[in-house]
């Protein structure tokens, strides 16, 4: 009796733990990434680019990384990346496993002009 209460006790204190470590939230912030491409970033506008895009987001999620949007320049050689994440070094560590360049990190937030009406 007393070891199948020892075994209870340790699973639950085990479950315990995990669903604390499950539960606990992830503080995400807001990250503007300046990339540039000198050879021009070419994503084709079909399945393989819409393939591209989603092998990143999935790759970014190991990392708690999400990829909000993103600017490109004209000449396609400069992209401005919105990311939310726990930190730029999540993002780096993303942008290194998806190939992807990384020229500046930056904590942005939000400013738009109907916040003040």
């Amino acid at each position: 009796m007393m070891i199948v209460a020892f075994v209870a006790m340790t699973l639950t204190s085990a479950y315990s733990q995990e669903s604390a470590a499950a539960n606990e939230k992830i503080k995400m912030k807001r990250f503007m990434v300046e990339r540039t491409f000198p050879n021009r970033l070419e994503i084709p506008v079909n399945v393989e680019g819409s393939e591209m895009c989603l092998s990143v987001v999935s790759t970014n999620l190991e990392d708690n990384v999400s990829w909000v949007h993103s600017y490109v320049s004209k000449d396609k050689k400069k992209t401005f990346c919105i990311y939310d994440a726990p930190s730029p070094e999540a993002i780096r560590k993303s942008a290194e496993k998806n190939g992807l360049p990384v020229d500046n990190i930056i904590e942005v937030s939000v400013l738009d002009p109907y916040f003040y009406q």
